[in-house]
């Protein structure tokens, strides 16, 4: 989108020197944050987050961000959340707001010896940056810095646009106490625009803002088959364990194609873009040989139709087990939601679909868990064609609108407590990132690109005013 003739040009040249000025400043502070295991696990130690939290709040502020506090809630249980980082700059009268979300906290390392080299020491490496969290999502907090410096470098200290920074140190382990922390925080975060750097680019060289997620629920099956053990011998033939049952509930949530057969879901076939088979099987690299499920294009089914996992099964493990018809058998169910569900109407037809189809009467229960809700931007609000103006300058190529099949916490919680919000979630992932798993990289040019463009969509929000 270009600025409006009634609106000041944003002066592009010298915004993008700005940011060419600032990248190794911004590459330095991304290497500094990679080197702390921030890890919002109840294994790891805290001590860390802290220190994570520490090093954001010295950032925001040495960027020029005022009234910069490291905040926590408690979660529904009291159990003391991780540590978030808040800085504001308020807005002068008559002046928008943008949140700017990322989160500091990282997954866990994983195997050293999948590692090229260590996982909590940046390294760059053919253009890339390598390390935990470089990319997810240390690289959304030192954009977010990065555009703010090189917005107000040229543009002044004194421009009018508000701007409030919100760096949570949770996301990873499920963002527990979110709802709590914008409870505490409701009025300091709300805003007229977020952008949300969580995400990423269709490829390297092809900027893209995401517009949808999926939403997620999971839940727990409990399948009793029996009032004890009995010997397999003895017992066995009229009466079946409930691992056996429970695999038959399981094989039923899925029709002969691999599509989740649950009635009742939210689904669609329309697409703004699609990817090859080729190219899906070789970013999860999956064998030749392994058929992929469902049907319709391949970017449907990551982000416009339910995807259903069992994500873990209790039974006697294959060490210890012994001739023995199993009683009882557990199993946890992951569920994401297409964009128009809701978690609410998919725990009702998850029921009804277990309910239905419990074998040979056994008894089953299903406790739900987490739940989170789809997310489907407005593709025509001002916030959005300016971010595909911003990313066409930055790029020079078209952006692409595109979902994305997970699920980010604070999107959903953002649209459902500030509906007049204009949420915006882009990043500067890559398909070879390789987001929670071994050998995490950020691509050093998609990065310079992503503080570009969020600059210019700052600098626009700015000048819109006058």
């Amino acid at each position: 989108m270009e600025p409006s003739p009634s609106q000041p040009s944003v002066p592009v040249e010298a915004l993008t020197r700005s940011v060419d000025e600032g990248f190794p400043l911004a590459l330095q502070e991304l290497k500094t944050l990679v080197a702390v295991p921030g890890i919002a696990w109840p294994a790891f130690d805290p001590s860390e987050l802290r220190l994570s939290a520490d090093l954001v709040a010295g950032l925001a502020a040495a960027a020029g961000l005022s009234d910069v506090r490291i905040l926590a809630a408690a979660t529904a249980d009291g159990t003391p959340g991780s540590p978030a980082v808040l800085a504001r700059k308020p807005a002068q009268p008559g002046w928008p707001t943008v949140l700017l979300y990322a989160h500091h906290d990282v997954q866990p390392p994983g195997e050293r010896a999948e590692w090229e080299s260590e996982p909590f020491a940046a390294v760059e490496r053919d253009g890339r940056l390598w390390g935990r969290g470089v990319a997810d999502d240390k690289s959304g907090i030192i954009t977010h810095l990065a555009a703010f410096r090189a917005l107000t470098q040229v543009l002044g200290d004194d421009v009018g646009l508000g701007v409030t920074l919100f760096v949570e140190g949770e996301e990873e382990a499920g963002s527990p106490s979110l709802a709590a922390f914008l409870d505490d925080h409701e009025a300091a975060l709300r805003a007229d625009v977020a952008v949300v750097a969580d995400s990423g680019v269709w490829q390297v060289g092809v900027p893209a803002l995401t517009t949808s997620l999926r939403g997620l629920i999971d839940g727990t099956i409990e399948l009793r088959a029996l009032g004890h053990g009995l010997h397999s011998g003895t017992y066995g033939g009229p009466a079946l364990d409930a691992v056996t049952l429970l695999a038959q509930l399981i094989a039923s949530f899925h029709d002969a194609t691999g599509a989740v057969a649950v009635d009742g879901l939210a689904s669609s076939d329309t697409v703004d873009a699609d990817m090859t088979e080729e190219s899906f099987r070789l970013d999860a690299r999956i064998p030749d040989s392994v058929r992929l499920a469902g049907t319709g294009p391949i970017t449907a089914r990551l982000w416009n139709k339910p995807a259903l996992a069992i994500t873990g099964i209790d039974a006697p493990a294959v060490a210890v087990a012994s001739n023995t018809l199993i009683p009882s058998a557990r199993a946890k169910v992951s569920l994401r939601l297409a964009p128009g569900d809701s978690p609410g109407n998919a725990f009702e037809a998850m029921r009804t679909h277990i309910e239905a189809h419990t074998p040979m009467g056994a008894e089953v229960t299903f406790t739900p868990g987490r739940a989170s809700s789809p997310f489907a931007a407005d593709t025509t609000s001002p916030a959005v064609r300016g971010a595909l103006w911003a990313m066409r300058e930055a790029w020079h190529a078209a952006p692409v609108l595109m979902g994305v099949g997970g699920s980010i916490p604070i999107v959903a919680a953002l649209a459902e407590r500030y509906p007049q919000a204009q949420i915006l979630i882009t990043g500067a992932e890559d398909p070879d990132t390789r987001a929670h798993g071994a050998n995490e990289s950020l691509h050093l040019g998609e990065f310079r690109r992503s503080i570009l463009a969020e600059t210019l969509l700052l600098a626009q929000l700015a000048l819109a005013k006058s």
